[in-house]
């Protein structure tokens, strides 16, 4: 298994350190090109099959909820939030920003780890982002936000995810979602709270904007 110093040394050497375009108070250690990144890391970990190195892109998801979080740091303010799937650490850093007591990034990829640890730093939030590679759908997570972006993507994972966060919402835990529309978005069980127009790369997504929008679960 690849070290946490291997996996900073494979992003530095292999990312860009840009804004978001959503949220340009944020910058992140960002992939040029997919494909050959993707094959880069499979090469390093001597594996093939992994997943795609979802850590070294901002999603639209991610940056409408990051954008909203930035807008409306109420939502957050002085809360423990959770960052689940949290991929770049995007989400996390804007709730560290809009002003979180304290912020756990989960993700199970150990490049994930490393990419949040590094964007974090580069935030000047370090500090209040813990990095975790824990396995936490199913568990009641020590939060009193969890915040969720681009995950309803693969029928098994969302419908395991939704049930979880379902449970989280009726026990008082605020859940909010950032999502373009992705297949397995439980939609029925959620209100939107905001629409944003992201700016996005074709060779991720299908179009050069995706319309993303801020959820959260119905009340009742």
């Amino acid at each position: 298994m690849i070290g946490l110093e291997d996996a900073t040394r494979f992003i530095r050497d292999n990312t860009r350190l840009l804004p978001v375009p959503c949220a340009p108070e944020i910058v992140l250690h960002v992939a040029d090109e997919a494909t050959a990144l993707w094959q880069r890391t499979e090469d390093e970990r001597a594996e093939i099959g992994l997943p795609p190195p979802f850590w070294a892109f901002a999603w639209a998801g991610g940056q409408a909820l990051a954008r909203h979080l930035l807008d409306d740091p109420g939502m957050v303010a002085g809360r423990r939030v959770l960052d689940f799937a949290s991929g770049s650490g995007l989400v996390a850093i804007a709730a560290a920003k809009a002003g979180a007591a304290s912020v756990l990034a989960s993700d199970l990829d150990p490049f994930a780890v490393a990419a949040i640890a590094l964007n974090a730093a580069a935030n000047g939030v370090e500090d209040r982002i813990t990095p975790s590679r824990r396995d936490l759908i199913g568990l009641p997570p020590e939060a009193d936000v969890v915040l969720a972006a681009d995950i309803f993507y693969e029928r098994d994972l969302a419908g395991a995810v939704s049930d979880w966060l379902g449970r989280l919402h009726a026990a008082g835990v605020t859940v909010l979602l950032g999502d373009p529309g992705r297949a397995y978005l439980p939609r029925d069980r959620l209100e939107s709270l905001a629409c944003y127009a992201v700016p996005v790369s074709r060779a991720l997504e299908d179009a050069e904007v995706k319309h993303s929008h801020v959820w959260r679960f119905r009340a009742g």
